[in-house]
């Protein structure tokens, strides 16, 4: 299993862009410095009314399919 920590933080209006569908996917910058893009579909359960803060962790196969998003903090 991979695994890549990365902190997000988007306003409450910035996460409806990507909850509507104006954008499809969101790129992060991981802890170890590589650029990691998925779906913006997987943030969606993290949307609160502050819109979307915290630590998180994507998990993916050894053949880097998806598995599932966390919150670490």
């Amino acid at each position: 299993m991979i695994e890549y920590y990365f902190n997000l933080r988007f306003s409450y209006s910035e996460c409806m862009d990507y909850y509507h569908g104006r954008f499809s996917s969101l790129q992060v910058v991981e802890d170890g410095g590589k650029t990691v893009r998925f779906s913006a579909n997987h943030l969606r359960p993290f949307i609160t009314s502050l819109g979307i803060r915290g630590r998180f962790r994507m998990l993916l196969t050894l053949e880097n399919k998806f598995i599932r998003i966390e919150r670490v903090a």
